[in-house]
């Protein structure tokens, strides 16, 4: 007897690459997870929820920031991992987020223990994960080629 393999789950989340211009130049958020892994506010869209109407409603939760606009789409990435011995394949779409003020804070009933502010090149060396890394650099070349203030 052969057994199948199992379909893996489907999930469908959407997150930000947030960033604000100040006095100290160009500053990406990142946000450690309850792991102590470094990367990007994102979750699960909601019934109906389009994503990148998704990534400003988790950028909100999940940092406090609420002056924010949505500049453009920078990537869909897309991995598998096991949760509870199953299989899930996770797309996420990712947006470049500006936000004009507010000082961010973790939402730690979600398991977000720290935000922080970086420059590109150090958000980069902290971000954990490959994937992540690439789509922080797609956004930093958006802002390089002249995303709209």
């Amino acid at each position: 007897m052969t057994t199948r393999p199992r379909k893996a789950r489907e999930e469908v989340s959407a997150g930000g690459i947030v960033f604000r211009r100040g006095e100290e130049g160009l500053r990406v958020l990142l946000i450690r997870d309850s792991y102590r892994n470094w990367g990007f506010p994102k979750g699960h869209l909601e019934a109906d929820e389009s994503p990148d109407a998704a990534a400003l409603r988790e950028v909100r939760e999940e940092t406090g920031l609420v002056a924010l606009t949505l500049r453009g789409a920078v990537d869909v990435i897309d991995w598998q991992f096991r949760f509870r011995g199953h299989l899930v394949h996770k797309v996420c779409h990712f947006y470049l987020i500006e936000a004009a003020a507010g000082h961010p804070r973790p939402l730690r009933k979600e398991g977000i223990t720290a935000c922080r502010w970086l420059a590109f090149d150090e958000a980069a060396s902290l971000v954990s994960y490959e994937n992540a890394r690439t789509v922080l650099a797609r956004a930093h070349a958006m802002l390089d080629d002249g995303v709209p203030a």
